[in-house]
């Protein structure tokens, strides 16, 4: 911004914590449609953001032993440019997370199949979000075997230095299963949504949302594919993107690629 300073915001950085978040999409009358949520407010991290369903790895992501389905570890790893045990971690917290969060379930009996309806666990997804029972363990109770053929790995963003709590995060994509409804049956929403990526965004200018760059990001991305079918056949390249939070005159800003566009938007600020 011409006559203003920028520098960047130094603080001691706190250690990430590795976290997957979902794309759910699904082809709509307008274009595609993609489900979010808005994270109850007073949250310790996004609270009040609208945001893609998704969370920490946990540490029974990484100790769970499961049927899977689609790429070996050793392509995620790649992919996801990690090792192959935090791969496996990240792909099973994704799926976890959108199970917790909005009851897709990408899993089936067979490795060709997916649970038509997951009303049937809505008791083991509550203890799930308590973390009464393990996601491996509710797996094999139930015999079903994880299709983590049905994931695309699409983005990678690491929470900026100076923030209290910091996520080195996967972005993956995921069609939404056909007979299985989202909903927002979670405690960490007060509110769910299947949105165009550009109703979301103008939403989001108007004033009535919260959207955090990486969300933006994504949102803004996906706007510019007109189906599923097209999303699919897309390979993006996943370099990790490190937002810089800079001090701009007296206003704190998030520096990112792509950052023109979202201050030029008129939406609210993050910060």
């Amino acid at each position: 911004m011409p006559g203003t300073q920028q520098t960047q915001f130094q603080h001691e950085a706190v250690p990430t914590r590795d976290a997957a978040t979902v794309m759910l999409v699904r082809d709509g009358v307008t274009g595609i449609e993609i489900f979010l949520l808005r994270r109850v407010k007073g949250m310790p991290f996004a609270g009040g953001a609208t945001v893609f369903p998704g969370g920490g790895v946990d540490a029974t992501d990484a100790a769970a032993t499961v049927t899977w389905a689609g790429p070996p570890d050793t392509w995620w790893a790649g992919r996801l440019g990690t090792d192959t045990e935090t791969a496996r971690a990240l792909v099973l917290a994704a799926i976890r997370e959108t199970f917790e969060e909005c009851g897709v379930l990408l899993a089936g009996p067979t490795p060709d199949s997916v649970v038509a309806n997951t009303t049937q666990y809505a008791e083991e997804r509550q203890e799930l979000e308590s973390r009464k029972i393990t996601f491996g363990r509710f797996l094999e109770d139930e015999g079903l075997v994880v299709r983590t053929d049905l994931l695309r790995p699409w983005s990678h963003w690491i929470t900026p230095v100076g923030e209290p709590r910091r996520y080195d995060t996967r972005f993956f994509i995921a069609v939404a299963p056909e007979g299985q409804s989202a909903d927002g049956a979670t405690t960490e929403a007060d509110e769910v949504i299947w949105q165009t990526p550009s109703a979301a965004i103008d939403q989001w200018c108007a004033g009535g949302s919260m959207l955090m760059p990486p969300t933006w990001s994504q949102l803004t991305a996906l706007s510019e594919y007109r189906s599923v079918a097209e999303i699919l056949e897309a390979t993006p390249d996943i370099p990790a993107i490190l937002p810089q939070i800079v001090m701009d005159g007296e206003r704190i800003r998030v520096g990112f690629p792509g950052q023109d566009g979202y201050y030029r938007s008129g939406g609210p600020l993050p910060f």
